[in-house]
């Protein structure tokens, strides 16, 4: 009788141990937080934006590259790319309070998966093998929609807030595509707009009246006015492979990675001209902006760690270590 109490006691108390160990996984997911890939670990790092410290890790499937957050704040999802050597064909979810990867949403014959955005309830997607893009409902996790583009290399996509318009960067075919919908067609127009060589990070201005395309293959950026949708100015920014373009909330800064430098170039968005560049380290990839706008997080790939970047002084004011090849990055509220 002694032993049997004497394990029931144990289980019991296993039991209550497992129980504080999840309430307290629970209470170490911050609100905000900021979601960081780590690349070549295959994981996504859950980080205290106050501390910049690592509070928790989940595995995010194999080659995971972008990352946004459902609208509720809940839910994460990843593209798991595989690109060139070994397309993929998934989108990892994972579920934020719970620090749990939930089963990936298979995409079937859709390959590639790289770009994503969260707008209008939604999961935007490309595909790039496939050169399609399409949506996801986060509530089902199910495919809702898909298009052809006929583009190559459609790597990412931003959507309108309504989902009335989507845009798309197309690397190897040098353009931009501005889909729109079109109630005369039952449907969508798309219009392809040629930049310069090897589009690739992009944004819309906040506003909405134009996008800025980092011309990743020769060292400019192409300004779209979208009323007209056409070019209308080419900057020249010199770099060696410019990988993210982003505007601050207020509109007057344009931020841009260079993946074969390591610079952080800062963009008069209204002069349309560089005034400043710093250099984090042997490479920069991802950027993500603070909402409040006071903050840039920059993702220092290989160099295994994200910068921090004072959006007024345009200085770093600090950095934390990830694991290996962090990049792409997102804030769940």
């Amino acid at each position: 009788m002694k032993r049997i109490q004497a394990v029931v006691v144990r289980t019991v108390i296993g039991l209550m141990i497992n129980a504080f160990a999840i309430s307290v996984a629970i209470a170490q997911t911050p609100r905000p937080a900021l979601l960081v890939l780590e690349k070549n670990d295959s994981a996504l790092a859950i980080v205290d934006p106050s501390s910049l410290k690592i509070v928790g890790r989940v595995p995010a499937g194999k080659d995971p590259h972008e990352v946004v957050v459902s609208d509720d704040g809940t839910l994460a999802f990843v593209s798991n790319y595989g690109a060139f050597g070994n397309p993929l064909h998934t989108i990892s979810v994972i579920d934020l309070a719970h620090q749990q990867a939930l089963p990936a949403i298979d995409l079937g014959p859709l390959i590639a998966p790289h770009g994503l955005d969260a707008a209008n309830r939604r999961i935007y997607f490309t595909a790039e093998i496939s050169k399609v893009i399409g949506w996801i409902d986060p509530s089902s996790r199910q495919v809702g929609w898909v298009l052809g583009l006929g583009q190559n290399r459609t790597h990412m996509v931003k959507a309108a807030k309504d989902g009335n318009a989507i845009y798309t960067s197309n690397v190897m075919s040098d353009s931009i595509s501005v889909i729109e919908k079109d109630a005369s067609l039952q449907g969508w127009r798309e219009t392809v707009i040629p930049v310069g060589k090897g589009p690739e990070g992009f944004d819309v201005s906040p506003d909405g009246k134009e996008l800025w395309a980092a011309n990743s293959h020769d060292g400019t950026v192409s300004v779209i006015d979208l009323g007209s949708k056409r070019v209308v100015q080419v900057l020249s920014v010199p770099s060696k492979s410019t990988n993210r373009l982003k505007f601050t909330p207020d509109g007057g800064t344009v931020l841009i990675s260079d993946l074969g430098t390591g610079d952080l170039v800062f963009l008069d968005a209204k002069a349309r001209k560089e005034i400043k560049r710093i250099n984090l380290g042997k490479g920069c990839a991802g950027i993500l902006i603070a909402p409040d706008g006071t903050r840039a997080f920059v993702a220092v790939s290989p160099n295994d760690r994200i910068a921090v970047v004072d959006l007024k002084s345009m200085t770093t004011t600090g950095q934390f270590t990830t694991g290996k090849g962090p990049d792409g990055m997102a804030w769940a509220k």
